[in-house]
């Protein structure tokens, strides 16, 4: 496959799709165009050559520094929400039954297809075409927060910009795809039980135009 047709597919796939999603699309059809996009990524990773499933089984978790990115991730979130003016135990109190969903779904919903998408999609089909190193990190996590445009949420850029340092690090130094998935389900569900899903529900979007 040739560098320009992988270049522009890598170009509508991450960047005109998130744009259109977040100033184009009514908020009622964001997400399943979000679902979409995602399962094409999907389809995509499958179709890449020289990619096998089985290659995603391959690195090891460093549990310690998930550890410390849990604990960093917690610290974070309570800042942000007592600096919001949220009540972080208010979620869990309120609503332990559907905050246990979320805890449960997240990992395999959002968390996986999110990592397949940004991480193992990224890397192994379009890093012929992307800046290696740090520069092809820096740029994976500031396109994964231009993902999240849709939200219209300074809080969420910073957020997700700083996931996607994390997720890329343990997926591209790391080599751990497993790694990846685990730190940005922590990351997913701390910020849930912290009661700053709020930042991620469609139905609070207001677009700045």
């Amino acid at each position: 496959m040739g560098q320009a047709r992988l270049r522009a597919e890598w170009a509508a796939l991450y960047l005109a799709l998130p744009v259109l999603i977040a100033v184009v699309l009514p908020p009622g059809t964001m997400f399943p165009a979000l679902f979409g996009g995602t399962a094409l990524g999907i389809w995509l990773l499958h179709c890449t050559p020289g990619f096998h499933w089985r290659d995603l089984r391959q690195g090891r978790i460093a549990w310690v520094a998930v550890a410390g990115f849990a604990m960093l991730t917690l610290a974070v979130g309570l800042a942000v929400s007592l600096m919001t003016g949220g009540d972080p135990l208010r979620f869990a109190m309120e609503r332990p039954g559907f905050l246990l969903l979320i805890l449960i779904f997240y990992p395999i919903l959002s968390a996986l297809p999110q990592e397949l998408m940004f991480r193992a999609l990224w890397f192994r089909r379009y890093a012929g075409v992307l800046p290696g190193g740090w520069a092809g990190i820096i740029l994976n996590a500031a396109v994964f927060s231009l993902a999240h445009l849709m939200y219209w949420s300074g809080i969420v850029a910073v957020m997700t910009f700083a996931g996607g340092l994390a997720f890329a690090w343990a997926y591209q130094r790391r080599g751990s795809f497993a790694m990846a998935v685990v730190m940005h389900a922590i990351a997913g569900q701390i910020v849930f039980a912290l009661g700053l899903g709020m930042f991620f529900y469609s139905g609070n979007v207001v677009r700045p135009f």
